[in-house]
C-alpha cells in the first residue's frame, strides 16, 4: 500500500560522498545515449529527473550541468531536456529552461494551477512544451480537466501510469494503506489488472482527444 515503494534515487547521496563516481556515471550516460542516438523510438532524452528534489537544492547543479555537457558531446538526433518542477529552485529552473531543446515540466495541480504554470513558461521561452508528469486524482489533476487545456495550448503530454501493478501508484504519495487494500480514489493509473478501465469516462476522454481529425 505504499506509493512506488521500489523507487530509489540514482546515483543518490553517494555521488556527493564519493564525487569520483562521476566518471562511472559519465560512461554510463554516454554509452546509453550513443547506443540509441539515432533510434526513432526515442522521442527525447530527459537527462535529469527533478533536479534539486529530495532536499538537494542547488547541490544538484554540478550533475545537471554535467549531464547536459555529456549529452552535447554525444549529440544525439533527439532533443535533450530536464523537466521544470519547482519554481522555488530558481537557479536550477533557469538553467533547465535555457539548456533544454524542448521544455518539459511536471505539474500535479488543479487546472488553475496548471494553467498558471503554462502561462509562466510561455513568458519565459518560445520553445515547445511537453508536460511529462501530471494526473493525480486526489489533487484534482484529471484527464478530463487537464488534457483539453493541454490540447488547446498544443502541449504534448504523457502520464507515467497505465495498469495498476507492483509500482503501487494507485496509492497517493502521503497516504499509504498498510493492508494493501484498494484506495477509495486511485491516485494514478488507468486500467485494472484485468484490463478493464478504472473509470470508463476517462478512457472515453483520452480517445476523443487523441483520435485523428
Amino acid at each position: 500500500g505504499v506509493h512506488n515503494s521500489g523507487w530509489v534515487r540514482d546515483p543518490g547521496d553517494l555521488i556527493h560522498a564519493e564525487p569520483e563516481l562521476i566518471g562511472l556515471l559519465e560512461q554510463y550516460v554516454k554509452d546509453i545515449m550513443a547506443t540509441f542516438a539515432d533510434d526513432s523510438r526515442i522521442v527525447l532524452w530527459d537527462v535529469y529527473n527533478e533536479p534539486g528534489n529530495s532536499g538537494y537544492g542547488n547541490k544538484s547543479m554540478p550533475l545537471l550541468e554535467k549531464v547536459f555537457e555529456w549529452g552535447r558531446e554525444v549529440n544525439p538526433s533527439q532533443p535533450l531536456s530536464a523537466g521544470v518542477w519547482n519554481w522555488s529552485l530558481e537557479e536550477l529552473s533557469r538553467f533547465q529552461i535555457e539548456n533544454s531543446d524542448v521544455i518539459t515540466y511536471h505539474n500535479y495541480g488543479d487546472p488553475e494551477n496548471h494553467r498558471e504554470m503554462i502561462d509562466t513558461l510561455k513568458t519565459l521561452t518560445a520553445k515547445p512544451l511537453i508536460c511529462t508528469e501530471y494526473m493525480a486524482r486526489t489533487q484534482h489533476s484529471l484527464f478530463g480537466n487537464i488534457m483539453p487545456m493541454l490540447k488547446e495550448h498544443q502541449i504534448g503530454a504523457y502520464n507515467w501510469g497505465l495498469v495498476s501493478g507492483k509500482t503501487n501508484t494507485i496509492y497517493a504519495w502521503s497516504t499509504p494503506i498498510p493492508d494493501g487494500s484498494e484506495p477509495e480514489l486511485w491516485f494514478h493509473d488507468i486500467f485494472r489488472k484485468d484490463g478493464t478501465p478504472y473509470r470508463q469516462e476517462e478512457v472515453d476522454v483520452i480517445r476523443q482527444l487523441t483520435e485523428n481529425p
